[in-house]
């Protein structure tokens, strides 16, 4: 490939010297052994804490890598600029304020006010924040077009082999940390560069390791690039995932990993959000979306981990709490215990009455109710979501509600419609 001759690939040795470079700011994060999971899976199932960064997430590592080398090597910038909806803008502020150097964060006008006070937080005086268009995308364009105009040095998220070699030296704590051999590692993947960077280590420190790269099912972009043998844009991503919802990995994050990797699986949104609230509930651990990428995969690899040392990565935290109601009915829906229905109501008085006493379980529970009563009709129709005890309780609600011709449709099949409730 034409393109190979002009990229720059990460090295063992340059991970050493960026592990010496960053030292000072960046956590050694525990690898913290999960007797829950381990006993779910027959397997010795072990988590890497990235989440316990100052900034909550391992982004710290490759952002204070690039933004020293740079300045270290002499050249002379107007500062740094970098286009970010989350983790790197945090770990780039925290970097400026660190090396006192000015930078400007772009961020999309949509980012939740949390984030934008975390970077105001870890930035200080020395960082800018511009809000500029509703994606990431537009954002990027435009700290792009600053760079050029301003003679800023823009620190691009994952395509850049300092970013990656910064990544890269959590896995030579990994390494050290577990004495025994390492079978598998389960690694999240937006961009590439966490999962290039510990390919650099392993591929020469551990080869027998199998590296399993994972996405959400809504922006599977490394998948399908390594399934195409071309680095492939996707027209569109579930942005739900945003710390790995990226249309298009980088062309250098494509090439090591396609070679690297062993497989590259997607998961579904509904699996991530049930991770994140057995995680929250049963081990105190409050993760992102992307950070519980890593552990949804294991039920994908059940069978191949049994009895095996496996690593997940834990590469965030910075999760909004106004989230947490989006994520549990994502989480519900994916179990099979949330179910929305257009319901037929008689326009008579006493029809709800009827409706909870003889069509509803004893468990079950009305979570959701629109309707507008209709005096010249008959009927009238009703949004109604049910929350069940048992997924088991789903077919006899449903024939009970056709029997006693409440039924009108069933609307977790309509995704269109289903979007607009969840």
């Amino acid at each position: 490939m034409e393109m190979n001759k002009t990229l720059i690939f990460p090295t063992l040795e340059a991970v050493k010297e960026a592990r010496k470079s960053i030292e000072n700011v960046v956590n050694y994060t525990p690898l913290q052994y999960n007797a829950r999971l381990s006993e779910k899976f027959t397997a010795n199932i072990f988590l890497k804490r990235e989440d316990l960064q100052p900034v909550r997430s391992y982004k710290l590592r490759g952002a204070y890598n690039k933004i020293k080398s740079l300045f270290n090597e002499g050249k002379v910038y107007q500062g740094i600029v970098c286009a970010s909806a989350g983790n790197h803008g945090q770990g780039v502020a925290f970097s400026c304020k660190q090396l006192q150097i000015k930078g400007t964060i772009f961020m999309p006008v949509t980012t939740p006010k949390q984030k934008l006070e975390q970077v105001e937080m870890f930035g200080g005086s020395f960082v800018e924040i511009k809000l500029v268009g509703d994606t990431f995308d537009a954002s990027k364009n435009a700290a792009l077009d600053f760079a050029k105009t301003s003679g800023a040095a823009f620190i691009h998220p994952f395509d850049d082999v300092q970013i990656i070699e910064g990544q890269a030296t959590l896995a030579l704590e990994i390494l050290e940390q577990q004495k025994e051999n390492i079978d598998f590692v389960f690694i999240p993947i937006g961009g590439g560069g966490l999962a290039s960077g510990i390919s650099t280590v392993f591929k020469e420190l551990s080869k027998e390791t199998q590296l399993i790269g994972v996405e959400p099912k809504g922006a599977p972009s490394m998948k399908t690039s390594i399934d195409n043998n071309l680095n492939t844009e996707l027209s569109e991503v579930d942005g739900f995932v945003d710390g790995a919802a990226v249309k298009r990995v980088g062309d250098l994050t494509f090439e090591i990993c396609k070679n690297a990797l062993t497989d590259c699986i997607p998961v579904d949104e509904g699996k991530i959000c049930d991770t994140i609230l057995q995680l929250y509930n049963k081990d105190a651990i409050v993760l992102e979306p992307a950070g519980a990428l890593s552990i949804s995969a294991l039920e994908q690899y059940r069978n191949q981990i049994k009895g095996k040392n496996v690593v997940c990565i834990i590469s965030g935290s910075n999760n909004d709490i106004t989230r947490m109601e989006e994520i549990k009915e994502r989480a519900l829906l994916y179990n099979g215990l949330k179910h929305y229905f257009m319901v037929k109501f008689p326009q008579r008085p006493g029809s709800l009455k009827d409706f909870v006493l003889n069509v509803l379980g004893s468990n079950d529970d009305i979570t959701h109710f629109e309707y507008t009563k209709k005096n010249s009709r008959e009927t009238a129709l009703a949004i109604v979501g049910i929350e069940l005890f048992n997924i088991s309780d789903f077919n006899g609600l449903k024939q009970r509600m056709q029997d006693l011709g409440y039924f009108e449709s069933y609307l977790n099949d309509n995704p269109d419609i289903l979007n607009m409730m969840v």
